[in-house]
């Protein structure tokens, strides 16, 4: 059957005269488009339905209806759906990060001067030269040289990096370092 311009969801018949946001074309809305609405936004998130609330939540508090209300819809399902799956990989990424820092089996377990979920946040918010600089030397056990050589840059500046790098961390972790840490670049003897 196919539905009459009065019930569809878009047409003006619905609208009310000024264009705003009536309880009935919200209920229309979720009636005849919240299934293939949550269904679109499931490409990205696991939160589906809670996306399409959102936009309902929001289509309710925007002053002036939306020339295609439909569409405006499935604009802003999808951009929460994707935010959501953003914001889900960056904690998987943190989380994976911070699993890695804990001691490995066998290891003696100390206190850590800092919680691992914090570390990797830090970490994470570093520039990527730094970051890979500090890593590789920290938890890799590389050399300058061999960070340099990784990196595609001079044994200086992959030290400069680290430095940097090292730096940055303090700052964001506000920790103070009692003694300078001895980084001093070996060089092969051939």
């Amino acid at each position: 059957m196919v539905a009459s311009a009065a019930q569809r969801p878009c047409d003006v018949n619905l609208v009310p005269a000024r264009g705003s946001v009536t309880p009935e074309l919200l209920g229309r809305l979720l009636d005849e488009h919240g299934g293939a609405l949550a269904l679109y936004a499931a490409q990205w998130s696991d939160s589906a339905d809670d996306c399409v609330q959102e936009a309902l939540i929001e289509l309710a508090g925007v002053r002036e209806l939306p020339a295609n209300p439909v569409a405006w819809l499935y604009r802003v399902v999808r951009n929460r759906a994707v935010s959501q799956y953003r914001t889900s990989r960056r904690r998987e990424r943190r989380e994976q990060l911070a699993s890695r820092l804990r001691p490995r089996e066998g290891e003696v377990p100390t206190e850590p001067l800092i919680e691992p979920m914090e570390l990797a946040s830090a970490l994470e918010s570093l520039d990527e030269p730094l970051r890979e600089a500090v890593v590789a030397r920290t938890w890799g056990g590389l050399g300058f040289e061999q960070i340099a050589e990784l990196a595609g840059c001079s044994v200086s500046t992959a030290y400069r990096r680290y430095e940097a790098g090292l730096t940055a961390l303090r700052e964001r972790l506000q920790l103070s370092c009692p003694a300078k840490i001895n980084t001093r670049i070996k060089t092969r003897t051939t």
